[in-house]
């Protein structure tokens, strides 16, 4: 099935001057350097992206602890990742700052293994520049035999800028100290740790690290993963973090080949922190790719939040842990909540570009199953796309089929922002799948219909007979010519039924 969205991969394979300090120190470095991501990551538009942050942060996770010291979130775009690094801004959204300091792991400078600063003027976004503390970078280079001002480390690495808008629209008055952390070397990062710590002090700061988790497990799989880094970051050992982030990679989980995306700055603030005096950590939220509608669960990535600070750490709990009853049925309030993320998600992504996570729900809903979405306009169909795989949430899949339906139904349009309050959704949840020995077998009506003949398949949804009036007969040969098969050519194809919960918006109306 096609998506609208993909995860994309930047690599960016750029010569660097290893160990060097470096002298391409000029007037670029003493203007604004320009967002290279906005549209890729985040949207350029000033309007789209304020409403972005305000919805993640009308969103977000409620403080776990006073005052963090660092936190840890995502640097992937903001329709994967937005929503849970608003979740890590949150944690700190009450305090006042002088300095920002944002670890950024490199993704494009093949064999940088140091450290870099960006060491005069400001980083742009599409809703205003944010100024680099051009003191404290120059006492970071002068100090740390680490650190270096090498602005190519810095040119096309995102995992930096994509924390710049939240800052920006969170503490206008604060100042940033962006730097590239090249290697997970726990020597250099306690080094680093200490010199900065020396810069800092007096000052009201907070270290942003910036680091995905797991890349490209299956979602079964990265949830696993992904629990065991963030419980072993919590613990605040580097040793142990390096360990068992380098050891999860020895255990031959298909496709993993992370744990994660920036290991460096993780090190590097919990060395920080830890120099500041933070005893405690705690996982403030946890989601992956798979989980998102935009996304898929055959290869995804893990994005996580950790707040470090002063204090009790809370409990912490495995993400995604809850068994969920394979027998469940939806009730009244189920329904509901679903229409409603389904409204949601069109309405979040017209306005912002970004989908909301499907959380705040029942946790039941994350049952595995299949369903389908249609929108009618007047009454008229114009929409319906499903999933019938039955591999990830429920919540999960009303969310991306809303999507898929909205926009990928190739017998139409694409749906335009002004047409959604005159659409209604409807959804069908649907029971497994099982095959049938002939029609004879089908209740028209109670059941949904395949069709497979060859690699041909078509399916029609309970509801279709009901709304034609259908004979089996048509129905079968109906269903055969949207596979691209002849009438008549159920007869010997392969058949299959199920059942579907349906509910509309009008029955809560």
């Amino acid at each position: 099935m096609k998506r609208i969205f993909c995860c994309i991969v930047f690599l960016f394979l750029v010569s660097s001057c290893k160990g060097e300090k470096s002298a391409t120190i000029g007037s670029q470095a003493d203007s604004i350097r320009q967002p290279v991501f906005a549209d890729k990551f985040y949207p350029a538009d000033s309007t789209k992206l304020t409403n972005a942050i305000k919805t993640f942060l009308s969103n977000a996770k409620p403080p776990k602890m006073d005052h963090p010291i660092a936190i840890i979130v995502p640097h992937a775009g903001y329709i994967f990742a937005g929503q849970i690094i608003a979740d890590g801004f949150n944690q700190a959204r009450q305090d006042h700052y002088d300095l920002i300091v944002v670890l950024g792991t490199n993704h494009t400078t093949a064999n940088f293994t140091s450290i870099s600063v960006y060491p005069k003027g400001a980083f742009g976004t599409p809703i205003g520049p944010v100024m680099v503390d051009d003191s404290a970078a120059a006492q970071l280079i002068k100090q740390d035999p680490d650190v270096s001002a090498n602005l190519v480390v810095h040119a096309q690495e995102h995992s930096i800028e994509v924390q710049v808008p939240f800052i920006k629209y969170l503490f206008p008055h604060a100042k940033i100290l962006p730097i590239v952390v090249g290697e997970p070397n726990v020597r250099m990062c306690a080094r680093f740790g200490e010199s900065l710590t020396r810069i800092i002090k007096g000052k009201r700061t907070l270290i942003v690290a910036s680091s995905d988790l797991s890349h490209y497990p299956t979602f079964d799989d990265a949830i696993k993963v992904d629990c065991r880094t963030l419980k072993t970051i919590a613990g605040l050992d580097l040793e142990e973090t390096k360990a068992v982030l380098e050891g999860q990679l020895d255990e031959n989980i298909p496709h993993l080949v992370t744990s994660a995306c920036g290991e460096a700055p993780i090190l590097a603030a919990m060395a920080i922190a830890k120099e500041l005096g933070a005893n405690c950590a705690s996982i403030i939220s946890y989601s992956n790719s798979g989980y998102n509608p935009a996304g898929n669960i055959d290869q995804v990535v893990g994005y996580g939040a950790v707040a470090i600070g002063l204090g009790k750490p809370t409990a912490l709990t495995d993400p995604d842990s809850l068994v969920v009853n394979p027998t469940y049925t939806l009730s009244s309030s189920d329904r509901r909540d679903l229409l409603t993320y389904a409204r949601k998600t069109l309405e979040q992504f017209f306005s912002t570009t970004t989908v909301p996570l499907p959380r705040d729900l029942n946790p039941l809903l994350k049952i595995k199953r299949g369903a389908f979405v249609t929108l009618r306009k007047h009454g008229e169909l114009r929409g319906c796309i499903g999933e019938m795989r039955e591999d990830r949430p429920l919540c999960t899949v009303i969310g991306s089929m809303a999507l898929q339906a909205a926009f990928n139904d190739t017998r139409f349009n694409p749906l335009a922002e002004q047409e959604l309050s005159q659409v209604e959704i409807e959804i069908s949840v649907l029971t497994p799948v099982k095959p049938v020995k002939n029609a004879h077998e089908i209740v028209l009506g109670r059941d949904g219909v395949i069709v497979r003949k060859g690699n041909r398949q078509a399916v029609f949804l309970p509801q279709v007979a009901t709304e034609t009036g259908w004979s089996k007969e048509v129905l079968l040969d109906q269903l055969c010519f949207k596979a691209g098969l002849e009438a008549g050519d159920w007869k010997d194809a392969e058949l299959f039924t199920f059942q579907a919960d349906v509910f509309s918006e009008s029955q809560f109306h």
